[in-house]
């Protein structure tokens, strides 16, 4: 155990797996991106409330927020979801979906053109909500998926499931170019390379689990 925990607790270990499950996408420009019916930027698991403000959210990692509003900007769908992200057991007032309109609309973003899906906790969840909201649009429709490179394969089989001709647009990388030398303190086993290691696990699980390589 303590050998499993201390090969893990490596900084290179954790970003040799952070690439596998990043692989093979790339971040692509906005304007190289294709055509859609619609772009569906998923939930990141909930934003929490600042401590002692009802009616204040923190951010989390807003980079599939704003890939989305850059997308919708630069004219590459008619149509804005974002999924109602919350956690299971948590007690937000409001989802993740009903926020990022909210902030959409304060940018000028129109509000008739953003839809937001009901309360989702996962990715089949995120699925099956956009499916419901998208059931006037044939079964071929084409979307245009954002969500964070590591959770992108799992989200593209998730959404063909439904139908959906799915326009991968990964962003939220959370490694670039490896190198064994890059800095000493690579091969000191710590806390935020275990970390970053057990998220990275976590996704190859869930993976196994959904039947989405």
């Amino acid at each position: 155990m303590i050998l499993f925990l201390s090969t893990f607790s490596i900084g290179f270990v954790a970003d040799l797996l952070w690439k596998l499950v990043e692989y093979p996408w790339q971040r692509i420009d906005e304007n190289d991106a294709p055509i859609a019916d619609a772009i569906i930027v998923l939930s990141s698991g909930g934003r929490p409330q600042a401590p002692g403000k009802s009616n204040i959210y923190e951010w989390g990692d807003p980079d599939r927020y704003f890939a989305g509003i850059s997308l919708f900007e630069k004219g590459k769908a008619p149509k804005l979801f974002f999924t109602g992200g919350t956690t299971p057991h948590g007690r937000e007032l409001k989802d993740e979906g009903t926020l990022y309109k909210e902030h959409a609309i304060n940018l000028g973003i129109p509000s008739y053109v953003i839809s937001t899906t009901s309360k989702v906790v996962n990715t089949a969840q995120e699925a099956i909500e956009i499916r419901r909201n998208l059931n006037q649009v044939n079964s071929s429709s084409k979307i245009l998926l954002v969500t964070s490179a590591f959770h992108m394969k799992r989200a593209k089989k998730l959404f063909e499931r439904q139908g959906f001709l799915v326009y991968p647009f990964p962003v939220d990388f959370k490694t670039s170019n490896i190198s064994r030398w890059q800095s000493p303190y690579q091969w000191i086993p710590n806390s935020w390379s275990l970390h970053r290691s057990s998220s990275a696990l976590r996704e190859l699980i869930g993976r196994i689990i959904y039947r989405a390589w």
